[in-house]
């Protein structure tokens, strides 16, 4: 593969999550180093990873009965039927 010079947001991402090839991280790992730009960007991206990361999301006590209620309506009709 020949060296680029550009890696967008995308490629990135890939190399955050590892997607990417060991000659892709070659590059990249590369590119941060010669490139203030590009690594600002990583690192504003590794930081969203990591929010995105702590992140757990639950549904709310009042999601989970109203599907709770009517899945007990639906068991009625049909028992009904």
């Amino acid at each position: 593969m020949p060296m680029r010079n550009h890696f967008t947001p995308n490629d990135l991402i890939r190399f955050i999550y590892r997607e990417t090839s060991s000659e892709e991280d070659a590059q990249i790992r590369l590119q941060l180093a010669e490139d203030s730009e590009l690594a600002v960007e990583f690192n504003r991206l590794i930081e969203t990873v990591n929010m995105l990361d702590e992140f757990k999301l639950e549904p709310s006590e009042t999601s989970v009965n109203l599907i709770l209620e009517y899945s007990q309506e639906q068991i009625e009709e049909t028992s009904h039927a």
